[in-house]
């Protein structure tokens, strides 16, 4: 039996064992060198071969990783180390870096309790640093923190001993102030970075090599040491003297929480159920012979083994055969097989229970985000708030007529497995439009479906997705229904700048049935919104609010859930051009209805509650938000002109300039409908020294002079008459 096998056995043995599991994961800026570290300490744990780690790129196993460099999907891997005497199961998730993916890192976060924070020991923090850092936070993840590539510092920039600890100790600083204000207020002391601790620790994941301080205690080791060593290119016997997946992983295991311990504080956070129910108590003790409770954080699609759903198990046990109910399904799934992942394997188990993470077959009606439990109508886990939206749509058809069905099917799947991908079928023009988070994220996309799956694909160029809202307040506007026996009155406003905000951060959930409408209301007060307003609240559509104003009328309460139909409708599809609405608070002041619930069905109610939004809009002022980015770029001063005309051409404004050495680190904001082609220009402009990265930077009105070309181009494009109607159409 290789070693490989043996530590397969050995994993199984501890999956029943939570305090000697460590559910972990490694995020950073993309190419600061995660998947090279997890890597190796895969191989150093036995689980690949020492000669390809960090040259296989074992979880980078997706064609496309490879092709690119870069890390894609997230995968899962558990592996077993010995620490003073012991040995722990870590299951660890290799995330991405590029910004378009950004939603598996959201989703991989849920599924850990500690993550390694990865920083290029060149590049320091990065902004897509920051980024994962307010990701793990917001999910109450421990982080501790691995500098990579020093020496780079050594070999290329000749630091010496004292410049290079200077240096990282900038790096440490910056870390640490980013957690210092991010951290929950409860951990803001214990999760402080501490070098003698040994929170922090450097090295080389492509080498193969780590130092921590308390390692250094433990073997005699010095900093100038590993100074030597490398100035003398001596890596063989550093790599002897501190082997990466012993310093790394000693690490996790004496400063990352195990499930038992993090579950405790991590549920209430995740969790908005009665922790005093079965379920709620068997969360947060961790405990196996509870019900199951858990949250599928990913769904891969298997050409041989179909849909497996990765899941944090939180409770209870999983095995095959077991029937497990799924949030908002009506009916239970069967288990199919259960089993740990190793990369691209997968090793079938027979059960696995709480505190790990599995690899579930059967869950057919299960997205990435589902909670899935042995009881019917457990309370969903809290929906995760992705720091991106998707912005940028292309319309696919299928090449061959016959490969239509297929297709279909193709999209409906590639929307369970990653949902920050958006799939919408227009039933009129009969496009299927796919919306990613940037250009990459639709290419990536793009070749799943016809690579992978197999369907040949035409694509259209790239599509911006805009917003619509509106500027002031409006109403109340009078819809009547078809047969003119329901009359409903609307006014509308912009939401309030603090509660959107919140929104859009996650500091206020707004997904799904409103379970504590006392708590959400006080949380509304305290952003500005009025008293009456809050206890009112009907439903949230993203970003949008229906408020019931009314006092007393007569059948409302059993047409409520046409209105809201109504609502949500006009919420999708915006009077302006058809653009989703965001930011927009919509309130029924009046009604008056048919005492015949036959004379106020669907097809009376709908159009009657739509038309009247429309027109209160209408007098509201409509406006056209469009998506924006941040622009980070790092270019050598002599070129900083070039940029800034690229910058400006793209309606683009400069917020922030810093010289650092000889370069200069620039940060700006540009629309995204500008920045399409900008790879290419910027590498041409800057003879290819400009080193640059890109965040979502939210929506921002469209410029008035600008608002009625781009909205007659988008009406154009949807096959609609170019000029918006006024309210006047939608009057009775």
């Amino acid at each position: 039996m290789g070693r490989k096998e043996k530590n397969i056995k050995k994993a199984q043995k501890l999956m029943d064992k939570p305090n000697f599991i460590r559910n972990i994961g490694t995020a950073a800026h993309i190419d600061h060198g995660k998947t090279t570290l997890s890597d190796n300490l895969i191989a150093g744990a036995g689980m690949m071969s020492e000669e390809l780690a960090g040259k296989q790129l074992m979880l980078d196993f997706d064609e496309q990783e490879q092709d690119r460099g870069i890390t894609i999907n997230a995968a899962n891997v558990s592996m077993v180390h010995g620490f003073e005497g012991d040995e722990y199961l870590i299951n660890l998730v290799d995330t991405p870096g590029h910004v378009d993916f950004g939603g598996d890192v959201t989703r991989a976060m849920r599924a850990v309790d500690g993550v390694i924070i990865v920083v290029c020991g060149v590049e320091g923090v990065m902004p897509q640093t920051e980024t994962v850092i307010r990701q793990a936070l917001k999910e109450k993840v421990k982080p501790v923190l691995f500098i990579n590539k020093v020496d780079r510092l050594i070999n290329e920039l000749k630091y010496t001993a004292e410049e290079m600890q200077q240096h990282l100790y900038k790096i440490i600083q910056n870390v640490s102030d980013l957690i210092d204000s991010m951290a929950p207020k409860e951990f803001k002391d214990d999760w402080k970075l501490s070098v003698e601790k040994g929170t922090v620790a450097f090295g080389s994941a492509l080498y193969n090599w780590a130092i921590s301080v308390p390692y250094m205690q433990k073997k005699g080791i010095t900093f100038k040491d590993i100074y030597d060593y490398i100035n003398e290119d001596n890596i063989r016997d550093l790599i002897k003297a501190a082997p990466l997946h012993e310093v790394v992983l000693n690490q996790v295991i004496r400063h990352m929480p195990d499930p038992i311990t993090a579950q405790k504080y991590r549920i209430p956070h995740i969790w908005r159920g009665d922790e005093g129910s079965d379920v709620g108590k068997s969360m947060i003790e961790c405990d196996e012979k509870g019900p199951t409770g858990m949250m599928v954080t990913k769904i891969i699609m298997d050409p041989h083994a179909g849909e497996i759903s990765v899941a944090r198990l939180f409770s209870g046990k999983v095995n095959n055969g077991m029937m497990l109910y799924i949030d908002r399904q009506p009916k239970p799934n069967r288990v199919q097989q259960v089993s740990l992942s190793v990369g691209a394997d997968r090793i079938p188990v027979d059960e696995i229970k709480a505190g790990n993470i599995v690899a579930i077959g059967g869950l057919r009606d299960a997205i990435a985000g589902s909670t899935v439990s042995s009881l019917e109508n457990m309370v969903p886990f809290e929906e995760m708030k992705h720091y991106s939206e998707p912005v940028v749509t292309k319309a696919v058809e299928a090449k061959n007529t016959a490969d239509l069905p297929k297709l279909i099917e193709v999209l409906r799947s590639l929307a369970k497995s990653d949902p920050s991908i958006n799939v919408h079928i227009d039933a009129e023009t009969g496009e299927h439009l796919i919306s990613g988070m940037g250009e990459l994220h639709l290419e990536v996309t793009e070749h799943r479906i016809q690579e992978e799956q197999g369907v040949p694909i035409i694509s259209s160029k790239p599509i911006v997705v805009y917003r619509e809202s509106v500027n002031s307040r409006a109403g109340p506007f009078e819809g009547v229904s078809p047969n003119r026996h329901n009359r409903f009155y609307f006014e509308v406003e912009p939401l309030e700048k603090d509660i959107l905000n919140a929104i859009e951060q996650g500091d206020i959930s707004v997904h799904g049935k409103i379970e504590n409408k006392n708590e959400l209301a006080k949380e509304l007060q305290e952003l500005g919104m009025d008293k009456d307003e809050s206890k009112n609240i009907v439903t949230f559509e993203e970003d949008n609010v229906l408020i019931d104003a009314t006092k007393g009328i007569q059948y409302l309460h059993e047409t409520m859930e046409l209105i809201v139909d109504g609502f949500e409708e006009a919420i999708d599809e915006g009077p302006l051009a058809r653009e989703t609405c965001k930011g927009v608070k919509v309130r029924l002041v009046n009604a008056k209805l048919h005492e015949d619930a036959i004379h106020r069905g669907p097809a009376q109610v709908i159009p009657a509650v739509k038309n009247a939004i429309y027109g209160a809009m209408c007098q509201a002022g409509r406006v056209l938000l469009e998506p924006k980015q941040k622009v980070f770029i790092d270019v050598p001063a002599e070129q900083m002109g070039n940029v800034s005309v690229e910058i400006q051409q793209r309606r683009g404004e400069i917020l922030d300039m810093n010289q650092d050495g000889g370069n200069t680190k620039l940060e700006a904001k540009a629309p995204v409908s500008e920045m399409f082609g900008f790879s290419g220009d910027i590498r041409s402009a800057t003879g290819g020294k400009a080193l640059w990265s890109t965040e979502h930077a939210g929506f921002e009105r469209v410029p008035t002079n600008l608002q009625g070309e781009i909205v007659g181009q988008i009406r154009q494009r949807k096959g609609l008459n170019p000029e918006p109607f006024n309210e006047s159409h939608y009057s009775s």
